[in-house]
């Protein structure tokens, strides 16, 4: 019993969605580094337990749905309790420390939140939109933070831009390989005009000044990488995951510098 307890609460508390945290992490960071504060930091905070309530609460909900009761149904509403208190708790810092508005990309993001988590509800949390809707709403963490801590509002939303370029262009990427790892067709037409249609905006965003040139070249060089890594014999899914995190990161650093440098 000693040792199934701390794996029951880890399977509760921790989600299994890895390509989550990535989308959770990637734009409270960006928005932390283009506008440190705070009030950033309480917007990550809430984001980052909001993510994690999604988890035990789509359990104890799933139980209680079906007319059971698990052991692990009161551990989640618990668990999923606490998540809220301390997303509530971070909602709180950052608005009695924002140095000016910062809800609005928020409530536009709620439209995202509320698809992905109905999709979730009908077991098509794992489609295309499903994966889309959430990583969109994650997105708006960014624009949230830059605003809470007095940052431009032309970097709010070039940060948000870009945040959904390379969602599209990774989560499209990421079905495929996984696909191509389980021995299943994938359309290289369909991952093309993807790959082909986020470089494109990422160009024209970055020609109208929205986003910086060293953000579009992050967007470009992942299509690249996504057209490239397709035509290769398939990898296990744990890597493409790593891949992922990489270009993740790779995006928020190169997104920053390209603000601050004017590049």
């Amino acid at each position: 019993m000693a040792t199934r307890t701390p794996s029951l609460l880890r399977s509760v508390a921790l989600p299994a969605e890895h390509g989550g945290w990535g989308f959770t992490l990637e734009p409270i960071l960006l928005g932390l580094a283009l506008a440190p504060s705070t009030a950033g930091l309480g917007v990550g905070v809430m984001g980052l337990f909001a993510f994690l309530a999604h988890h035990p609460i789509k359990l104890a909900l799933s139980d209680l749905r079906r007319g059971h009761r698990y052991p692990r149904t009161l551990l989640a509403l618990k668990v999923g309790g606490v998540y809220v208190l301390l997303s509530a708790l971070g909602l709180a810092l950052a608005l009695q420390s924002a140095e000016a508005p910062f809800l609005l990309p928020l409530f536009l993001g709620l439209p995202m939140a509320f698809l992905k988590v109905g999709l979730d509800a009908a077991g098509r949390g794992r489609s295309f939109v499903g994966e889309m809707a959430g990583a969109l709403g994650a997105a708006t963490l960014a624009p949230a933070a830059v605003l809470a801590g007095g940052g431009s509002p032309e970097w709010a939303t070039g940060s948000w831009l870009v945040l959904a370029l390379r969602s599209l262009v990774s989560i499209r990427y990421a079905r495929a390989a996984v696909r191509r790892a389980r021995g299943l067709p994938v359309s290289l037409a369909s991952m093309a005009a993807t790959a082909l249609l986020g470089t494109l905006l990422a160009v024209l965003f970055a020609a109208l000044g929205w986003i910086p040139w060293l953000g579009a070249a992050a967007i470009a060089a992942l299509a690249v990488y996504a057209l490239v890594m397709l035509r290769r014999p398939p990898i296990p899914a744990k890597k493409v995951g790593w891949g992922q995190m990489f270009w993740g990161w790779a995006t928020v650093l190169l997104v920053a510098a390209g603000y601050w440098l004017g590049l």
